[in-house]
Formats: C-alpha cells, structure tokens, sequence
C-alpha cells in the first residue's frame, strides 16, 4: 500500500468497530503577559512549580479540563471529550485569568491533537504487520515499548488541503489508541484505513497458549 496516496476515501464497512473519542488537545492565544507567580497567588485550583515547570496548571471540573498556562499568553486546554467542549473550557479557563486583573483575549483557538481508541475485536500479530508494513510506517521494538506504532499518511482532501497524519498505537490484544489528528474525520480515516491491513494479522489467543503449553 502506498504511503503517499492522495485523494483517498476511507469509508466504513458495517460492523467494523468505531473509535471513541477521548481527549481533545486544543490550544489560544490569551494575547497578553501574564505573571504567573501572581496568577498563581490568585486563581483557584491552580498549580505553579516553576522549577519543575514554567506554566501554571489550573484545572476546572465543567467541563472537567486542564488549562496549561504560560507566561506569554498562550494557553494549552487538554482533558475535553468534544472540540466544542475544549472550546467553552478554554473559554472559561479564560475568564479565571481575566478574573485575577489580567486582559486576556481569545485568539487563534485550535485543536492540535485529537485521541481515541478502539478494540479491534481480536489480537493481532504485530511482528507480522511491523514485517510487512515497515516501510510505510509500522515499528516496533517490544523491548523499549509493547505496542506497534503505525503511521498513517492520508494524503489530500478533495479541494487540496492536507489532512493530519495521526498515529496508531497497536497492542497485541487489539487494543488500539490513535493521536496526532486535528480532527474527528482523520481520526476515523487513520482506523479505516489500517483495520483492513489488522485482519491479515489476526489470530486466536486461546490456539497460541495452547501451542505454548
């Protein structure tokens, strides 16, 4: 299969497993400097170690998030289930530290990174699939990491744009997490694409501890 395919549709066949969505990555630009000693002093729920960290850690429990805040002004939301729920949190992370006598706007909102997972349904040889797809994304190294990485390259959308390039981190016992989309659409794509390529690895576990004892 070739890695640099463009124009590509990935589409769904019925009763293959979906992904679900579970953390939205999203980062803004409060546009103003912020003293994050102070900051710290003021805003509630909030953490600042800056020998550990040169950012202030604030956590809101609606919607359930943490807010990375740096000096700069730029602001890094992660924790939130839905792009519009990143949204409103960044939103309200906001207004917390216009509350404690900054001015912050709110610019250049964007999801940097969307993760989910799946199961399968069935375990997976990853030596075969690393064998077979290594160059076009697949490794693994069992003694530094128990999962297959596998890259996905999806190529263009239909006007032009590139789509992001997300990652599958695949484990033997089909268990599979995604990260690196900056949408829900690529997130899908990326599985779609690659659940073809897993069925070609699939085996019984309960034959393969058979065959060990």
């Amino acid at each position: 299969m070739s890695a640099s395919n463009n124009h590509d549709t990935y589409e769904y066949q019925p009763g293959w497993p979906v992904p679900q969505l579970q953390n939205f990555v999203a980062t803004v630009n409060l546009d103003c400097r912020i003293d994050l000693a102070y900051l710290s002093q003021r805003a509630r729920n909030v953490e600042y170690r800056p020998r550990r960290f040169n950012a202030v850690i604030m956590r809101i429990r609606d919607p359930r998030t943490t807010a990375l805040i740096f000096a700069t002004g730029r602001m890094v939301i992660t924790g939130a289930k839905t792009e519009a729920l990143a949204r409103l949190a960044a939103r309200k992370h906001a207004y917390a530290v216009q509350k404690c006598g900054f001015n912050p706007k709110f610019r250049d909102f964007a999801v940097q990174n969307i993760i989910g997972s799946v199961n399968a349904g069935f375990h997976i040889r990853l030596e075969g699939l690393a064998n077979r797809y290594f160059t076009v994304g697949a490794h693994y190294m069992p003694e530094i990491f128990p999962g297959l990485s596998f890259k996905q390259y999806l190529g263009s959308r239909e006007d032009g744009t590139p789509r992001s390039n997300p990652t599958l981190l695949i484990f033997t016992t089909g268990k599979i997490v995604i990260t690196g989309a900056k949408s829900e659409e690529d997130l899908r794509a990326s599985f779609a694409r690659a659940y073809p390529l897993l069925l070609d690895f699939r085996f019984d576990s309960d034959l393969k501890s058979k065959a060990q004892a």
